[in-house]
């Protein structure tokens, strides 16, 4: 199983900038497909982002243009990088591996990192 770990979280101000990173372990990260999903407080999470093991990506409508998920095999790493940041996207950011049927992604694990927190404020 893949195992993860989020960071690059912080508080930033509204129209900033933030680069999440996670870190996999275990089975070989570059293996999978990842997605980024978030949750908002009183929120389900949602994906936000998505990777294939090929670098293939696919966006929420709601980041289109504004985040970019990118990988770095060699370092089983997963990258977010969130521009043009709203309020809105506050929420607590994971990552976990993915698999895509039909248009639909689904997570592949049920046990979850402990995420990392952005928050968008002035």
């Amino acid at each position: 199983h893949v195992q993860v770990v989020e960071s690059g979280g912080g508080l930033v101000q509204p129209g900033g900038s933030l680069r999440l990173s996670c870190a996999g372990s275990g089975s070989i990260l570059s293996l999978n497909a990842m997605g980024w999903y978030r949750q908002a407080p009183g929120k389900q999470r949602e994906l936000g982002a998505a990777i294939t093991s090929r670098g293939s990506t696919n966006y929420q409508d709601s980041v289109k243009g504004l985040f970019t998920i990118s990988r770095d095999n060699a370092k089983n790493t997963v990258y977010l990088q969130m521009n043009s940041l709203k309020p809105e996207d506050t929420a607590v950011y994971y990552c976990n591996s993915v698999i895509r049927y039909g248009s639909s992604w689904f997570p592949t694990r049920d046990v979850w990192g402990q995420g990392t927190q952005v928050t968008v404020s002035s």
